[in-house]
């Protein structure tokens, strides 16, 4: 793994300066994808928690950051939408969300919210006797009933006691009528219900037309880009997100 890229190439959805130095941490491999922001660029760049790399690892090596209820000690992790970050020392919690640009935009929540977690299920497996295991977005896999579908959302209530880590809440389904928030492309950060989901031959995925909420526009983008986050209205007022 490259330990650096050139800030010049960073991806957009960053959103850090270009020219104040030639490099910019990368990003370690992981269950988000290569635009995934590294939790030391989050730190010193965007909330200025740190003024640069010697302290992010100091901050990391003394155990006080927590993400989707697991303690972080790579400056280099990947950061993608709705994951939880928290820093238990000092009371702050964070969710991490995508704005109308597509960039990356943290929002402080208060510590209960830092207990819940929305993922969208990658992947469906059956495992030896049976059991159906769901492979989630942010790297997580639990067991469950055969109920749910890849492309379908799950809230999780984090740090629960018992087997497993995680316990299903709530479950959103990937179906036309439901809601969904584009995380990718160019309507990324748009919150709309899906009007149609148009199926396409080939390894191209499938489309799907939505009807922006706030504006009634309609719109497509592919299925991808689609994160389920509620039924007849967005689900998101736990983590004080306003559509």
């Amino acid at each position: 793994m490259m330990a650096h890229i050139k800030r010049i190439v960073a991806p957009d959805s960053w959103s850090i300066e270009r020219k104040v130095s030639t490099y910019s941490p990368a990003t370690a491999p992981g269950p988000h994808n290569a635009g995934a922001l590294p939790i030391a660029v989050w730190m010193r760049d965007h909330m200025g928690l740190a003024r640069n790399m010697k302290e992010v690892k100091q901050i990391l090596h003394d155990r006080q950051v927590v993400v989707n209820g697991r303690i972080c000690t790579d400056p280099h992790i990947g950061l993608g939408v709705f994951d939880i970050i928290s820093f238990p020392a000092i009371g702050k919690h964070y969710t991490m969300l995508l704005d109308k640009r597509g960039r990356f935009a943290a929002s402080e929540i208060d510590a209960g919210a830092a207990r819940i977690r929305l993922s969208k299920i990658r992947h469906k497996t059956t495992l030896p006797g049976g059991k159906v295991q769901l492979n989630l977005l942010f790297g997580a896999n639990l067991i469950a009933d055969n109920s749910y579908r890849p492309n379908d959302s799950v809230v999780l209530k984090l740090g629960v006691d018992g087997d497993s880590r995680f316990e299903i809440t709530d479950h959103f389904p990937y179906v036309v009528g439901n809601v969904a928030m584009v995380v990718g492309g160019q309507h990324s950060g748009r919150v709309a219900r899906i009007r149609e989901v148009i199926p396409v031959q080939g390894s191209v995925p499938n489309r799907v037309s939505l009807e922006e909420l706030s504006t009634g526009e309609v719109f497509e983008t592919i299925e991808p880009y689609i994160f389920m986050v509620g039924r007849d209205a967005p689900a998101l007022g736990i983590w004080g997100i306003t559509v």
